[in-house]
């Protein structure tokens, strides 16, 4: 008897478990379905204009393979620090490119590098935050419940990192000894996005499935509010996927965040009051700087929109289907990047085009700030890092 009820079990472990890795495949097959790698309509023709800037590399390095993963490259006042899947971090000089040191973790870095408080911090597909400094020395790793698709981040003596499930952990940066954890219900049908979070002024701000933003205390892991970006609808599931899949945007009292298939909303920091709302749907996210909300729409299109109501003031359409990165603001221009490897160059007066650069022939992944507001940098899906200024 005691057999067959140990049978049983293990037939139903066995089953559950293949569920679990049914249902991760089915949602990173639905993530590539719904806005994979390949567009579902050709990326519009690029049009010729007259340039009044030029763009220029100031220096290119290579990160390494990148496979499926998204990888955001990390930039302190001297350096610039990039992950690849095969588990290598690797230093660079932010001011000529040269290379200053690689190391291995020894296993998958599945998401972005961080840097903060003298450590660099990665995470890896097995689960595991890794934590070394800026000299290339291991300093420790620490295990959370699933891989990590996202970017860590420090904090006031404290490494914040999302898993997969969407928990988000709080570990001492100096040992990686766990703090805290919030963790919420992830629904069945959601995005695989490398969506991740922003850590300001004591609290840690993250999009989640359904259209939710919340805030959290940075040093308890305690909710301060949550609210909703964005409602589901439509008649199929898919057409219901109202989730946030990029980071949310600080602007002095206010925070900006937009949800595929959604909205865009401006929330007050302090209550989680939803301060007005539109809709535009957006996989890759916003920007904000002075007044003005930048954002790619999911479809292609750059809008330029008035922060104290939304209002468009722009809207440029000519790179509709080329999957554009979030928008970068560099003073009077706002860079985007595309599938094709091209770094766009707009007007942040009118949007229209100032300057344009071929990097690479592989999708540009993100974009940072450089070393000036002249300067960002880029880094593709074939593992290129790029210094590009514009003048």
């Amino acid at each position: 008897m005691r057999k067959s009820i140990f049978k049983y079990s293990l037939i139903l472990s066995l089953a559950f478990l293949s569920a679990c890795s049914v249902l991760t495949e089915f949602r990173s097959d639905l993530a590539d379905k719904v806005f994979g790698r390949e567009p579902a309509n050709p990326p519009a023709e690029l049009e010729d204009f007259k340039a009044t800037y030029v763009a220029k590399i100031d220096w290119s390095a290579k990160a390494g393979v990148t496979d499926k993963y998204d990888y955001t490259p990390a930039r302190d006042s001297d350096a610039v620090y990039v992950a690849n899947t095969k588990g290598e971090i690797a230093k660079f000089d932010a001011a000529s490119g040269r290379e200053l040191w690689r190391m291995s973790i020894g296993e998958p870095i599945s998401g972005g590098v961080g840097v903060g408080g003298g450590v660099v911090m990665v995470g890896s597909n097995k689960g595991y935050v890794h934590a070394v400094d800026t000299a290339g020395k291991f300093l420790w790793k620490a295990k959370v419940s699933s891989e990590i698709l996202s970017v860590p981040r420090y904090f006031d003596g404290m490494v914040i990192a999302r898993s997969g499930d969407n928990r988000i952990y709080g570990l001492d940066a100096t040992d990686g000894s766990r703090k805290w954890v919030y963790e919420r219900i992830t629904p069945a049908l959601s995005l695989r996005s490398s969506v991740g979070f922003v850590v300001d002024a004591g609290a840690v701000y993250a999009g989640f499935a359904g259209g939710k933003l919340v805030a959290i205390r940075a040093d308890t892991g305690k909710i301060l509010w949550e609210a909703t970006i964005a409602q589901p609808k439509g008649v199929t599931e898919i057409e219901r996927i109202a989730d946030i899949t990029s980071l949310p945007f600080i602007d002095g009292s206010v925070i900006y965040a937009v949800a595929y298939q959604g909205k865009i909303a401006a929330v007050d920091r302090a209550t989680g009051k939803v301060l007005w709302n539109r809709d535009i749907s957006s996989y890759s996210g916003l920007s904000a700087e002075d007044a003005k909300i930048f954002v790619s729409h999911t479809l292609g299109s750059v809008y330029s929109l008035d922060y104290t109501s939304g209002k468009t003031f722009w809207r440029q359409g000519a790179l509709s289907n080329r999957r554009l990165t979030a928008p970068l603001p560099m003073g009077s221009l706002i860079a985007v990047g595309d599938l094709e490897g091209y770094i766009h160059f707009l007007s942040r007066d009118d949007g229209n085009f100032s300057a344009r650069i071929k990097v690479d022939s592989n999708p540009v992944m993100s974009l940072i700030p450089g070393s000036n507001t002249s300067q960002l940098i880029a880094e593709t899906r074939g593992g290129g890092v790029y210094a590009i200024s514009v003048k």
